[in-house]
């Protein structure tokens, strides 16, 4: 629908007078229209997914169900430099500050879909042009003479696309869902740096500690090889004994550089997490060197059911599901004739048959025409119906990727839960391993010097120490690795961006520089707006909106 009104230069308190009450009642019916008119399409109604009554982990005494929003899980932890790491990606993540991009792109798209509902040309128009007839016409006699004069011409125009179906609406109810969907998957990207943050810098640690215990080890290894030698001078054994300690200690050497590499990766792979170049992170991790951090002895995950509102992912795919349903109703609309309402007015004068230019701005001059039309698409061979339901079909995709993310999210959750209380059983079990295995290295040690046992039998107890040693390191790492996976699962940590850009205040300043954002985006110094928690589809906002300049 598509309506055309032209507003004069000068002389506006006329305009009714001009275009006449035909005309100015045609105006105000166009902008009450969009009260009375209907709305054309499915309104959505919240998808259902299958759900389960509880986590499988809930039976755990360390886990419990009441009610929690996880701000700041990974200050359970209790480690000063993860809380700081935290806080420096969050503010330099590049990742998060393209995902923030997107949410300003999204919501000028709205403004577009919101001015698209007012009319869509309101143009002014002029000319001057200076004429020479043909004096060769079929009107003109056998002597005729070409004339010169001057023409010009000013005028407003208007056209307007009249909302009767709601067209444009829908529009606006898809470019909000859209908006929402970008808003919820930064949240998303936030919920996964954080845990990403985590579980690197745990690995980190990780890796830290099995380097002290390959170096602990070297040192233990070194006395054996000692003992092995001194037994092998004073003609108390073979020299195999030297051979097979110095095999096991150079081993157990060689494992350091290669630890060192999978150090120095993490330590990469953090740098790229904070928003700095590849580089020597000393400083910051210096303090608690190979101490991974403490996992709270319980866990708080509620119930499966919760997801529904706490986890950005399942409210994108919500809301990415709402903004497809309005498409729907926006290709219904191309069934229905397009109504609109044209209107020009202004004049046009000439220096011909003794005018002159000034009348273009004076009632001798003046022009006008208003009126509805219509258009309607008839006969388009099932393009139209074809294209409802290429619409219904991708609507019908959504609602079942949304289902889908429901139960991958409870599947991560309960995946999370058992590797945080499997570990911790994992590692009970492994210290006292450690503490056998110990032992076991203790006594062969004595005994070989004694001559009581033979060299074989603490290599097989310094192995033994090893690798219970590692694997104890591993199953400690995966306790906070699994609770991490957990809360990452759970959706919490997004809450910390609240009441602030989804940019940060150097991007600010050169968006800003360029382009006039208004009040879409605050100077970083100055007052800023309330932003949205999580959002959902009880946050999209009214169809008909005042224009955003």
């Amino acid at each position: 629908m598509e309506t055309q009104y032209q507003a004069p230069f000068g002389r506006q308190r006329n305009v009714g007078a001009i275009l006449g009450w035909s005309s100015h009642w045609l105006l105000v019916a166009a902008l009450l229209l969009p009260t009375v008119a209907c709305t054309i399409g499915p309104d959505f109604a919240a998808p259902v997914a299958p759900l389960a009554e509880k986590f499988r982990g809930a039976d755990n005494r360390s886990v419990k169900s009441g009610p929690r929003e996880y701000e700041h899980w990974w200050e359970g932890f209790r480690d000063p430099t993860l809380n700081k790491l935290i806080q420096i990606a969050y503010n330099q993540n590049l990742t998060l500050e393209s995902a923030g991009t997107r949410v300003l792109q999204a919501r000028a798209v709205l403004g577009i879909a919101i001015g698209i509902s007012y009319p869509q040309v309101q143009q002014g128009v002029g000319s001057v042009i200076y004429n020479r007839t043909s004096a060769a016409t079929p009107l003109a006699g056998p002597n005729a003479t070409p004339s010169y004069f001057w023409t010009d011409a000013l005028a407003a125009q208007v056209a307007w696309e009249l909302d009767f179906w709601g067209k444009f609406r829908r529009g606006v109810e898809s470019a909000d869902g859209v908006y929402l969907a970008s808003i919820a998957t930064y949240d998303g990207v936030l919920v996964s740096l954080l845990a990403d943050v985590t579980a690197t810098y745990i690995g980190i640690r990780t890796t830290e500690q099995l380097i002290g215990i390959a170096r602990a080890n070297v040192r233990r290894q070194e006395q054996a090889l000692s003992i092995a030698k001194a037994k092998f001078t004073g003609g108390g054994t073979s020299e195999l004994d030297v051979f097979q300690a110095t095999n096991v200690l150079e081993q157990t050497r060689a494992a350091i550089p290669q630890l060192t590499i999978q150090l120095q990766q993490g330590q990469n792979a953090l740098c790229v997490l904070l928003g700095v170049p590849p580089q020597s992170l000393g400083m910051l991790l210096s303090r608690s060197v190979g101490r991974v951090p403490s996992p709270p002895a319980s866990v708080v995950v509620g119930i499966p059911a919760d997801l529904l509102r706490r986890r950005p992912d399942v409210r994108a795919a919500e809301l990415a599901a709402l903004a497809q349903s309005a498409q729907i109703g926006i290709a219904t609309t191309q069934l229905y004739p397009a109504i609109s309402i044209t209107g020009t007015f202004g004049g046009s004068a000439s220096t011909a048959n003794g005018h002159n230019l000034g009348q273009v701005v004076s009632w001798k001059g003046v022009a006008y025409a208003a009126g509805p039309s219509f258009q309607w698409n008839l006969l388009n061979y099932g393009q139209i119906t074809n294209n409802i339901r290429l619409q219904d079909a991708k609507l019908q995709q959504l609602l079942i990727d949304y289902q889908n993310t429901v139960l991958s999210a409870q599947q991560e959750v309960d995946n999370g839960l058992a590797t945080y209380l499997q570990s911790r059983n994992q590692a009970a079990y492994l210290r006292r391993s450690v503490e056998a295995a110990n032992g076991a290295l203790r006594i062969a040690l004595e005994q070989y010097e004694q001559g009581a046992t033979s060299f074989t039998t603490v290599l097989t107890a310094e192995q033994n120490l090893l690798q219970a040693q590692n694997s104890l390191a591993g199953a400690s790492a995966n306790v906070p690795l699994g609770l991490t996976a957990v809360f990452r699962a759970l959706g919490g940590g997004w809450q910390i961006r609240e009441g602030g850009n989804f940019v940060s205040p150097a991007t600010v300043d050169q968006m800003r520089a360029r382009t006039d954002w208004g009040n879409l985006l605050t100077p970083p110094n100055g007052p800023q707006p309330p932003t949205l928690g999580l959002p959902g589809p009880g946050d999209i906002g009214p169809t008909i909106r005042p224009p955003e300049w």
